[in-house]
């Protein structure tokens, strides 16, 4: 008789029986035969990720399709939410159906260790970049309208809010000493009982410090990161103008992405409002957030996340 066992890849479901299948968390999570040592592995492993790519791209988008994150009210981070919120912006941006399902241990189920992910049928697929390949697999693309230049200059200005809006995020969540005890230990490790909570918001602050030092930001002061993030908006303002969205009339990735930081640094409550304060500073970047709040999610749903954020933080955007 074969009983149920504890996924291997995080899920909070069991999966099937103790035989050579298993649930698709565990599949993804399992090592490929190359990780095995198995001869040959890498070759099977292309010619599985080019086969399932393939199956993929042939099935129509699930009206199931959902989209996994943390906790809302008491858990997720404001890097996390700001990722979670551009996928879901890109998504809508696609006119694709998705869920929105927030489990305690959704950065655990991921197969990448990071959020969101989405789950589409038997695929899971984590972080912005490559569900935008998955999607683009589908024949949904927004940057097929963009030639070689403007594709190579989103992808730079992609970069640019990775390194910069995504760093200072992770900085001040983890390396701001007022930030960590008010905020950040007590949400990240909230679904858990003491001293679990305490034991992984220690070893979470640990890794980020790590990566903090790897990159050269670990002697930064918070009022050099709030210069940083000063910098890039003010590069993204420059590039945005008037328009209404970065490049030509329709949005791109970048426009899910810029949108899902800044909205979020412009909604959350944080211990001080000087990070919110630096993005209020570009005029243009209040009302392309406010552009794509009002067209991609109050006129699709009134209760969706992104209003469901501004009501339960500081509310709508200034005008």
């Amino acid at each position: 008789m074969h009983l149920p066992r504890r996924c291997q890849a995080g899920s909070q479901f069991l999966c099937g029986p103790l035989t050579l299948r298993g649930c698709h968390w565990c599949l993804l999570a399992r090592p490929g035969p190359a990780e095995r040592g198995w001869p040959g592995g890498w070759i099977m492993s292309l010619v599985a990720e080019a086969f399932v790519t393939q199956i993929a791209a042939a099935e129509p988008w699930p009206e199931n399709a959902a989209l996994y994150q943390q906790l809302k009210e008491e858990q997720i981070l404001l890097s996390d939410n700001a990722s979670s919120l551009a996928v879901q912006a890109f998504l809508q941006m696609c006119n694709l159906p998705v869920q929105v399902v927030c489990r305690a241990n959704a950065e655990y189920m991921s197969p990448s260790g990071k959020v969101p992910f989405i789950r589409v049928g038997n695929q899971v697929v984590s972080e912005l970049g490559p569900i935008v390949q998955f999607v683009k697999a589908k024949g949904h693309s927004l940057s097929d309208g963009l030639d070689e230049v403007q594709k190579a200059e989103m992808k730079a200005y992609m970069e640019l809010v990775n390194n910069m809006l995504l760093t200072a995020e992770l900085y001040l969540q983890w390396c701001d000493d007022t930030t960590v005890e008010e905020i950040t230990h007590p949400r990240y490790g909230s679904p858990y009982p003491w001293p679990l909570n305490r034991i992984l918001a220690y070893q979470k602050q640990w890794e980020v410090k790590r990566k903090m030092k790897a990159i050269g930001w670990a002697g930064k002061s918070l009022e050099q990161v709030l210069e940083d993030v000063d910098q890039c908006c003010q590069a993204l303002s420059q590039r945005l103008g008037t328009q209404s969205y970065f490049f030509n009339k329709q949005p791109t990735e970048l426009d899910a992405l810029v949108f899902g930081h800044l909205f979020t640094i412009l909604t959350t409550q944080l211990t001080s409002d000087e990070l919110s304060e630096k993005v209020k500073n570009y005029s243009n970047l209040v009302a392309f957030c406010r552009r794509i709040e009002q067209h991609y999610f109050e006129d699709h749903d009134k209760d969706s996340s992104a209003s469901a954020a501004s009501r339960s933080s500081k509310g709508y955007l200034p005008s």
